[in-house]
């Protein structure tokens, strides 16, 4: 295993004991940081990530080797955007399933909170049919920072390229909070529930965005299940969640699966690829369909 990088017991409970469940063929601990350049980002070519083992007190499945914070921001500085292979009518009706699960269980007034909103495909529904008097988006690419803030509506808002410190965000103030595929990118998960928990309201509700790594998909695919990748340090489960969102002092957890929206030509590429056929150059319908696959939504309150 290389030096240069981080060891960590599990980052939900604390416990050191584990059993490995997932690795690629080549494996990432075994590769130097130059060495796992190219495999940063894309789908389809060899994978190659750092093993995942499963926590014997909690059941989270995390990489006990990953990459260190200076490592990361590296990396993710030279990151292309977030479902580049996905057209954004497909994202638009994925985004607007996550609003409709979280709407009628959240108050909609108060201050909105978002940890990674990209150009703002939630917020922009929020502020069209929410009563929120301010919008705090933590977002580290400037390059989305304009179409956020044009997705508020001209409602008061502050863009913050910082990902951890809501220092400026008042306690107690938040009615709605919302990570959509980000909790599964932080080393220190835990920390960061908290940290939103003490920004909400006493009814306020926070929702978050994940795979679920026991879902049919990942099942039917094995290691080529796309969220086994270098971005994500550790995955969930409905149980493993439960209980993180329970230790960072929540005081009701739902979880349920959502529906992700996919052209079929992505689906029927990536089908290719589980069996090892590349279909990049197949003529492909762009249709988009709903599928309750792999994803889920996870509604906790204070």
């Amino acid at each position: 295993m290389s030096a240069a990088f981080l060891r960590r017991a599990c980052p939900a409970c604390g416990a050191d004991a584990r059993r490995p469940e997932a690795h690629s063929d080549r494996r990432a601990e075994t590769l130097s940081l130059d060495e796992l350049r190219p495999y940063w980002s894309g789908l389809f070519k060899e994978k190659v990530f750092f093993s995942y083992d499963r926590c014997e007190t909690c059941g989270l499945l995390f990489a006990p080797a990953y990459f260190t914070p200076a490592q990361l921001g590296e990396l993710y500085a030279d990151m292309a955007p977030n479902m580049d292979l996905v057209p954004s009518a497909a994202l638009e009706a994925t985004q607007r399933g996550y609003w409709d699960a979280v709407r009628r269980q959240a108050p909609l007034d108060g201050g909105y909170l978002e940890i990674g909103p990209d150009i703002g495909w939630i917020v922009r529904h929020a502020a069209a049919e929410g009563r929120f008097d301010h919008y705090w988006l933590f977002e580290p690419n400037h390059a989305v920072h304009a179409p956020l803030a044009a997705a508020t509506a001209g409602k008061p808002h502050d863009i913050s390229t910082e990902m951890e410190d809501l220092s400026i965000v008042p306690d107690g103030s938040v009615g709605l909070a919302v990570m959509v595929h980000v909790l599964d990118h932080l080393l220190d998960p835990k920390a960061m529930l908290e940290r939103i928990r003490a920004k909400l309201k006493p009814d306020g509700v926070l929702m978050i965005v994940t795979h679920n790594e026991a879902s049919l998909l990942r099942r039917v695919m094995g290691t080529r299940w796309p969220p086994f990748c270098l971005q994500h340090p550790e995955l969930y489960n409905p149980r493993s969640m439960t209980g993180l969102v329970r230790r960072a002092g929540y005081a009701s957890v739902a979880v349920q699966r959502s529906t992700n929206y996919f052209p079929i030509s992505f689906m029927v590429r990536q089908a290719g690829y589980t069996i090892g056929v590349d279909l990049a150059r197949l003529p492909l319908p762009q249709t988009a369909i709903g599928l309750k696959l792999g994803n889920m939504v996870t509604l906790a309150r204070r």
